[in-house]
């Protein structure tokens, strides 16, 4: 995929698929009809990591790599994650707040000349969530926003296995970030 065309996108679809020691995501794009569309990144983290590592390929043969993200550290709770192109070079990073994800997770997502804050919408879900583990199948919604403006949103639906829809209202914010935040979510939230 075209990086051009990647960044035209506005919104995605996001799939876990279930797999045996892996954590794999498809990302689509989204069809004029709200429908999904085509194949637009895979993404594949290996379970049980002391350095967390997710490559984001063009597609589900692994053969190009699109982007990826890693750990600075291991094993921290507020953990930063660099995210790079194919190529190793720094697209931006993201990190959790741990002490503001204390009662409500939020997230910081930096970009050349950007910063955004993303937290889960609803205290009451983010209340549930954190004092019943058993809910972690329960929906949620992150707000992400710089200088007050929406920047970009990540959904997480009803359903067996993990599906997204992320919204992008920020045209500067480079898709790539977006894409890693949005499989974070999924892949590093309960930690």
């Amino acid at each position: 995929m075209q990086l051009d065309s990647l960044q035209s996108q506005h919104q995605f679809h996001i799939r876990q698929r279930v797999r045996f020691m892996v954590n794999q995501y498809e990302v689509h794009s989204v069809a004029p009809d709200g429908t999904e569309g085509g194949l637009l990144a895979f993404a594949q983290q290996k379970r049980l990591a002391f350095k967390e590592q997710v490559t984001i390929y063009t597609d589900d043969s692994k053969q190009h790599p699109l982007l990826g993200f890693k750990a600075r550290q291991r094993l921290d709770l507020a953990a930063t994650y660099d995210v790079t192109d194919h190529a190793g070079n720094p697209i931006g990073l993201f990190r959790k707040d741990f002490a503001q994800s204390l009662l409500r997770s939020t997230w910081h997502v930096e970009q050349d000349g950007m910063h955004v804050t993303g937290q889960e919408r609803s205290m009451p879900v983010a209340l549930l969530r954190r004092f019943i583990d058993s809910l972690s199948w329960l929906p949620y919604h992150f707000d992400f926003v710089a200088g007050g403006q929406p920047v970009f949103s990540v959904v997480k639906k009803w359903g067996l296995r993990d599906r997204y829809v992320v919204e992008i209202q920020n045209p500067q914010i480079d898709r790539r970030l977006v894409i890693a935040m949005a499989v974070a979510l999924d892949a590093l939230q309960s930690r």
